[in-house]
């Protein structure tokens, strides 16, 4: 699996980016990966994969977040919600190391009290699994009460490069276990 934390040129995140071999097309970076960048964030309702959003005419907005988008070349998509429930515990425990605190951890979302700090969804496609996490900068524009890392002092880079490090940790841990154990009868 490989990594590539890219913050040298906002990247606007319209669902669109959510699709196989992106981060290949964009990037350079075939098989397993993690993509992380930042700026806007316009999820216009017909791009939205979860169908209760959808159905309700929801939109996601955010004047600039840190975006995360892991494929993975595989077609489990409990195993893409699991993975993605993963990486949220990473951003929780990230920020929480970072000095941020009474974050909670409602499924696939942060809040801090009732202000929403991240946007989540895993999905599949033919050939991958796919999970798309927005972390926010700056909320202005958001359509809930949220919050964002400029308000609690968090350097986005700084978060970034740890998350990227946290997740393929636990990749190549969760590898390396699965190598080590024999089946039983």
């Amino acid at each position: 699996m490989q990594a590539i934390v890219s913050l040298d040129r906002p990247i606007t995140y319209t669902g669109a980016e959510l699709r196989s071999l992106w981060a290949y097309e964009t990037f350079g970076i075939p098989g397993d990966n993690i993509a992380l960048f930042a700026g806007p964030c316009s999820v216009a309702t017909e791009r939205l994969v979860d169908t209760a959003d959808r159905l309700a005419g929801d939109t996601i907005e955010a004047a600039r977040m840190l975006h995360v988008i892991i494929e993975h070349f595989d077609d489990s998509l409990e195993c893409a919600i699991l993975r993605q429930r993963l990486l949220i515990a990473i951003i929780k425990d990230e920020l929480t190391t970072l000095g941020v605190q009474r974050l909670l951890r409602r499924g696939d979302d942060i809040y801090q009290d009732d202000r929403k700090l991240t946007v989540s969804i895993a999905t599949k496609s033919p050939v991958s699994t796919l999970i798309h996490t927005g972390i926010n900068i700056d909320p202005a524009g958001a359509p809930v009460p949220a919050c964002g890392l400029a308000e609690f002092g968090v350097d986005h880079a700084v978060l970034a490069e740890r998350v990227a490090e946290a997740y393929l940790s636990e990749i190549e841990s969760a590898a390396v276990a699965r190598t080590k154990v024999r089946g039983v009868p």
